[in-house]
């Protein structure tokens, strides 16, 4: 059953990946049409990130009651329906409450799913897991750049993820007999059922909070090395916009291709080794974007950070279950979740105050004080767990 189940798993990843960029791709088009300003894409961003901290804090109850089968398919049926009425948006007033049903199912489903794998499957089904996460987050903007290129027909991207996810939405409720079967299995194989937590009681099991904070400081990493990358090569290194820009993928080609190659090695090297040395790999490369006199060490450290980045994410999550008990981890992978999407969505912006009123040629070490405050905090994780 769990074979079978396997890759509608890895399609609900792609489907959670491929909105992720379609807003900053369209974005430009979109605000002409609608006659937005310029910063109303950020409070489209906020109130979708609200709403998946949101349903991250509520995925353990969530999942307890209907079981991660159910509360995937209504997820991803609420984000298609929240495209589908992006497509249809005739103000921004409209996205906005449309991006409250996106982010509400995207939250729930990344939490219901990310604990699943960790409960189910090996570190390997986890990584490559993320790697299709990757992959939807990729073809995302391939889609609107298609779909632009004809008569600026950003609604038509819009509507055909919207499409895409609907596809998904089908397949996942008939599959949700395999769900339940495997549930029952669990129940009667006499597994750990999940216990219900709050933040408070989250928070007081030893090793919670460096577990979180580490989170934080990954995903902070992780989201202000994507968004300010291009910015830093244009700005700071003197290279011009457009080979900034395609250069500045590199992070992201990296990291998705590292989680590919690292689902071969994940099981024999384990979660704590993979996340120790990747956070190693990353300051490597860091170190390497610090170097002032070429320009060749900028970009080789960017694809550098891209597979340090690689393992961190889904070893974290992968070993919850073992650092906290099966029965926690549902509740404690969606405070991760919320975790993560506090660092992703606050920190970018601290580090634009930081550039605009300091200096951009920042941004390595501020990636760098996010990686060392990870390792510390992992460290003290596996100290605090009895781990190696």
């Amino acid at each position: 059953m769990l074979s079978f189940l396997l890759p509608v798993i890895y399609l609900s990843f792609i489907s959670l990946g491929l909105p992720d960029s379609l807003l900053g791709s369209a974005w430009p088009v979109v605000r002409a049409e609608l006659d937005a300003p310029l910063p109303m894409a950020g409070v489209i961003t906020m109130v979708i990130c609200a709403g998946t901290i949101v349903s991250s804090l509520m995925s353990d109850r969530l999942t307890r009651r209907l079981g991660a089968g159910l509360v995937t398919a209504v997820s991803v049926a609420m984000t298609c329906a929240a495209l589908f009425g992006f497509s249809t948006a005739n103000s921004v007033a409209v996205m906005c409450i449309w991006a409250v049903p996106y982010g509400l199912g995207a939250g729930a489903v990344d939490a219901a799913l990310n604990n699943y794998v960790a409960l189910h499957y090996s570190a390997r089904h986890m990584s490559w897991l993320h790697a299709f996460w990757g992959v939807g987050a990729s073809l995302g903007p391939y889609i609107m750049g298609a779909c632009l290129a004809h008569d600026n027909n950003w609604r038509g991207g819009y509507s055909t993820v919207s499409l895409l996810q609907l596809i998904l939405t089908a397949v996942l409720f008939l599959s949700l007999p395999v769900w339940n079967r495997v549930k029952s299995e669990d129940t009667a194989g006499n597994d750990v059922q999940a216990v219900p937590l709050s933040l408070m009681q989250a928070l007081r099991i030893r090793g919670v909070p460096y577990m979180l904070t580490a989170f934080f400081a990954y995903c902070a990493l992780e989201a202000a090395c994507g968004l300010w990358a291009s910015s830093y090569l244009v700005e700071y290194r003197g290279m011009e916009v457009e080979p900034a820009a395609r250069f500045a993928s590199l992070f992201c080609l990296g990291m998705t291709a590292g989680r590919f190659a690292n689902g071969f090695i994940a099981d024999r090297v384990g979660d704590r080794r993979l996340i120790r040395i990747g956070t190693i790999v990353m300051i490597g490369g860091m170190c390497l974007v610090m170097i002032p006199t070429a320009d060749v060490f900028a970009l080789a450290g960017l694809i550098v950070i891209g597979v340090g980045c690689a393992p961190v994410y889904p070893s974290i999550i992968h070993a919850t279950p073992d650092n906290f008990g099966r029965e926690n981890s549902q509740a404690i992978v969606g405070i991760q979740m919320a975790s993560a999407y506090v660092g992703s969505t606050f920190m970018p912006p601290v580090f634009g105050l930081i550039a605009n009123h300091i200096s951009i040629a920042l941004y390595p070490y501020f990636m760098a004080a996010f990686a060392v405050l990870m390792l510390v905090m992992t460290e003290r994780l596996n100290k605090v767990c009895g781990k190696k």
